[in-house]
């Protein structure tokens, strides 16, 4: 197993249990970081432990009865084991939940500014932001006026994570992005995901079931089953491993 050669990374997650409802062990000791300009895949079958290892990252966790009940998790060197979701978007970290999760009765333009509205900040740093994501996402400033219940499945997709970076965050976590897509309109956002990250030193944890992409654009893999951290290594040298198709993850993607 490779080990992580970041000395002080941005996000730290350090022998991490969590339980649900007191009863339910959901992660047993998850251990993984992300350094600062980093694009790290959390990559595992689905019930593997992803999305709960991002909920305990970002506080969501207790908000489905689960509680972080060993380990600590550490961000630009702070304990937020205990952090409020809330204060944790104001310090840089954002969340795209799996499924988007978008207003479907509000326009695409109003979904944006949702994530925009942390700290308050004034009318014309929201409409540059609006004017930056923009730029990532084109397709959404052609839709800005839509409804977004009546946009696809990838442009809802594009929402949620346009509404993330809203926030100006340092590190955006994110759920299995390529869910339910097409491979072009997946090929597409990690194109973009992956120019967020060259061009602006955005951090990124991105679990995904689809390791082939995740491996294409990530540097850097942690490969989690049945809650626990199995495998870890540079992206090349994961993706280079057939074993870990067959093994970990069913030669999904």
């Amino acid at each position: 197993m490779s080990q992580s050669p970041i000395a002080d990374p941005l996000l730290s997650v350090e022998q991490v249990e969590v339980f649900y409802e007191q009863s339910i062990l959901a992660l047993r000791g998850v251990s993984l970081q992300v350094g600062q300009g980093q694009m790290v895949a959390l990559l595992g079958a689905n019930g593997a432990g992803k999305s709960t290892t991002l909920k305990a990252i970002s506080s969501l966790v207790r908000a489905e009865r689960g509680e972080v009940t060993q380990g600590r998790i550490v961000y630009q060197g702070q304990t937020i084991t205990e952090a409020d979701p809330a204060s944790l978007v104001l310090a840089g970290l954002a969340q795209v939940l799996e499924g988007r999760h978008c207003f479907t009765h509000l326009s695409v333009e109003q979904n944006l500014l949702i994530g925009g509205f942390a700290g308050r900040p004034s009318r014309k740093v929201l409409s540059q932001r609006l004017e930056r994501i923009y730029g990532y996402f084109p397709r959404l400033r052609l839709l800005r006026k839509r409804l977004t219940g009546y946009t696809s499945g990838g442009e809802q997709q594009m929402v949620a994570i346009g509404r993330a970076l809203m926030s100006e965050p340092r590190l955006l976590l994110l759920d299995e992005p390529s869910m339910g897509l097409a491979p072009q309109v997946v090929e597409e956002i990690f194109e973009i995901l992956a120019r967020l990250n060259r061009e602006e030193g955005l951090s990124l944890l991105v679990a995904e079931q689809n390791i082939n992409i995740a491996l294409d654009y990530a540097q850097y893999a942690f490969v989690l089953e049945n809650g626990r951290v199995v495998d870890e290594g540079s992206a090349a040298e994961l993706a280079a491993r057939e074993d870990l198709h067959t093994y970990y993850l069913g030669a999904v993607g």
